[in-house]
């Protein structure tokens, strides 16, 4: 059942104050009883809500969205892949043979304590054209600088990465976080993982097939 997001609410503040009355429901969405008996009844007939006489409604669950609430719980840190990071002196021609054998559209530079850069798939292609020899190009020539990277952190949400990889339209988010060198003071990137595009339809399929574990 597709509720809206009134409908939404409604079953919230039942599943949290339950029982409850619908005139103090409609005192906290600031409505009137009457503006919320359409709702009420979606809810009641949807078995979302039951309704006990004086005293109140409860929650039974069971209505909403299955699949956004699934992929809401969805964690970062429980989907994310083992990250490929290459040095900081590789050349092209080395950073598109280990994107190939390791069959992945992007590359870390650095080291997994300091990335310093990204290089993806399209970058390596088009430093690739008009050129002889790859091997004398480094590949910080190429590669986006960690100032100018997009990433994501182990706790946030699959939702979240997603929304990022559509928003900045890239293939691929590294995933750790930002600290300070407790020696040199210098701002940081641990890299602990990645989320690209293959991870989101990785999930999308297997909640499709409704499968319990997408990692899989």
């Amino acid at each position: 059942m597709q509720l809206t997001k009134r409908q939404k609410k409604i079953a919230e503040i039942v599943k949290n104050e339950q029982p409850i009355t619908g005139e103090k429901i409609a005192r906290k969405l600031q409505v009137t009883r009457s503006a919320l008996r359409g709702d009420l009844a979606v809810l009641l007939s949807g078995e979302i809500l039951t309704a006990r006489r004086h005293l109140g409604y409860y929650y039974v669950g069971g209505g909403e969205d299955p699949v956004q609430e699934k992929i809401s719980n969805l964690m970062v840190r429980d989907y994310m892949s083992e990250p490929v990071v290459v040095s900081s002196d590789s050349d092209v021609d080395s950073a598109i043979y280990r994107l190939f054998t390791e069959d992945i559209g992007t590359l870390f530079v650095g080291s997994k304590t300091n990335i310093i850069g990204i290089v993806s798939r399209k970058d390596l292609i088009k430093s690739a054209m008009g050129r002889d020899d790859l091997s004398k190009m480094p590949i910080s020539m190429v590669m986006t600088p960690r100032s100018k990277i997009i990433y994501v952190k182990p706790e946030d949400t699959i939702l979240k990465a997603a929304e990022k990889l559509l928003k900045y339209e890239v293939d691929c988010l590294p995933v750790g976080r930002i600290f300070s060198d407790p020696d040199t003071g210098e701002e940081r990137f641990a890299v602990e993982g990645r989320v690209s595009k293959t991870n989101i339809v990785k999930i999308f399929v297997c909640l499709g097939r409704r499968k319990a574990d997408p990692t899989k």
